[in-house]
């Protein structure tokens, strides 16, 4: 088997909703995240794009990724397929064409997420549906399986921190952190080599360059987190603790020896390990917990053996469950903020992890970075890269 490795990892800044980004249409979003990645090399040698995108629907139906080659300048001959993973769509995309490129069945490939979130708001298709009389997803085999049972994000989280006793002040704390890394990384520098200038239009309607992720509160305070109103009566998480709604695009290039050559590019990663696993779907969210022990256990390493780790912020319980239950070092968990502040582009998300995971490496000179995430349904994809 041959190696997978990630020559480049970019990403869009976060739009908030209805925000900078509000005048993008999805495809042609994504569509400049392939034109960046593409830039400087032939890309008749890119021989697919594989897409993440969560609400597949209206502007990002009929296969976005091969829209968003469609609406790029890539030739006609780049194929694209789009990929549902729920909030792990692009993180399984990158699995996908990893192994893809270690197989030696391609060389070059797009591991890529968009997710307009202003323009095909989350759940609009099961709404529409529901108001069309079309039914849902919930089929009598499954509603037989799991009896009177409601599968809700929101509900899973709130389970996951009763479940595993984190209070709402420790979990204010941790909302507030990740607004306090993300500003402080912003102001560094920090995204500036993984962020992909677009323009966008400010609150006038006039253009404007959007480089900074739009969802940072610069001037959060502890304080002031800890006011925000709770999710439900008798809930612990706020809208401060929850992962912000949001548009961008990501994208991660992956090739293998091969690839390297033909393209004449140095690596800035090698996949170390990539796997994925199905768990409860009911309390849903704290499958990255058995999976990165999984994870690690096949790789032969241990939690203490990552320099870094990416955990997706869908909710501030998710990270914080799997930080006590790996017995993880917490200073090294996100240490650029997480989707509390920079947002969750659903689809985006996980190659918008990587691209900060593999940047954060080579800032700090680590070697060793894990890449987890929550998904619906109860699954969790975990990656593990090698800094070159």
């Amino acid at each position: 088997m041959g190696e997978a490795y990630i020559v480049k990892a970019r990403r869009t800044a976060g739009g908030r909703k209805g925000g900078r980004l509000r005048d993008w249409h999805p495809a042609d979003l994504a569509a400049q995240m392939l034109d960046d990645l593409a830039a400087g090399l032939d890309p008749a040698l890119i021989e697919d794009v594989i897409m993440g995108c969560v609400g597949q629907f209206a502007q990002q139906s009929t296969n976005v990724a091969r829209n968003a080659v469609l609406a790029s300048s890539l030739p006609e001959s780049v194929p694209g397929t789009s990929v549902d993973r729920q909030c792990g769509s692009s993180q399984q995309a990158l699995s996908f064409a990893a192994a893809t490129v270690m197989s030696g069945q391609m060389d070059v490939v797009i591991a890529a997420g968009v997710e307009s979130m202003t323009r095909v708001p989350m759940g609009l298709p099961f709404k529409l549906a529901h108001d069309a009389g079309a039914g849902t997803s919930m089929s009598p085999a499954i509603q037989k399986r799991y009896p009177g049972i409601q599968f809700s994000q929101f509900m899973g989280a709130e389970m996951i921190a009763k479940k595993y006793d984190l209070s709402k002040n420790l979990l204010d704390e941790f909302g507030y952190e990740s607004q306090r890394k993300a500003a402080a990384a912003t102001k560094a520098g920090a995204f500036a080599a993984e962020i992909v200038p677009v323009t966008g239009l400010d609150t006038e309607n006039r253009p404007v360059q959007h480089t900074a992720d739009e969802g940072i509160r610069h001037e959060a305070t502890l304080e002031a987190t800890k006011a925000v109103k709770l999710l439900s009566e008798d809930g612990r998480l706020t809208a401060a603790t929850s992962s912000q709604i949001c548009d961008g695009a990501s994208g991660i290039l992956v090739v293998n020896e091969r690839g390297l050559k033909a393209l004449g590019l140095e690596p800035l990663a090698r996949i170390h390990h990539m796997s994925v696993v199905g768990e409860d779907p009911v309390i849903m969210l704290e499958a990255p917990i058995g999976a990165t022990r999984r994870a690690l256990a096949k790789a032969g390493m241990k939690i203490d053996d990552i320099d870094l780790y990416e955990v997706n912020e869908a909710f501030a319980s998710v990270p914080m469950a799997w930080l006590q239950q790996l017995g993880a070092d917490p200073s090294r968990l996100n240490v650029n903020g997480g989707a509390i502040a920079l947002g969750h582009p659903l689809g985006a998300s996980g190659t918008r992890l990587m691209a900060t995971l593999v940047h954060a490496l080579h800032a700090r000179g680590k070697r060793y970075g894990l890449q987890t995430m929550c998904e619906g349904g109860g699954l969790a994809n975990v990656t593990i890269v090698e800094r070159l």
